[in-house]
């Protein structure tokens, strides 16, 4: 299964047009599309729709995701991995990270897990 990405709210929608333009092929969504959580949803539902949706959550909530996916998680859950993004790092570096991850990633890598973006 490919890697997708549910973009949340905060997150411009620029990141998804930008990432589509450089990757056609990549899926990629945004709180408040259609058949997705509305804007507003708590992050313990969108850990829920990520889960039974298979989308990678691309974040910038540093503070309150780790403790929301530990209850996730003690509750029986598992998600295909959360990205939390630094906005204050320029658009490209986070784009070409995002693609490069999608393309060079296997199968469950981040099952689980929050990394942070930039990875170096």
């Amino acid at each position: 299964m490919a890697i997708q990405y549910l973009l949340d709210e905060h997150i411009s929608p620029v990141f998804r047009t930008q990432l589509v333009r450089r990757n056609p092929e990549l899926k990629v969504r945004i709180i408040g599309d259609l058949d997705v959580p509305p804007k507003g949803t708590l992050d313990p539902e969108i850990l829920v729709w990520c889960e039974l949706n298979n989308y990678i959550l691309v974040t910038n909530n540093r503070k309150s995701m780790p403790k929301h996916l530990a209850q996730h998680l003690e509750e029986g859950g598992h998600i295909p991995g959360i990205f939390t993004i630094d906005l204050e790092i320029g658009m490209g570096q986070l784009l070409d990270e995002l693609i490069l991850i999608a393309s060079a990633s296997f199968e469950d890598e981040y099952r689980d897990r929050i990394e942070y973006l930039p990875l170096n």
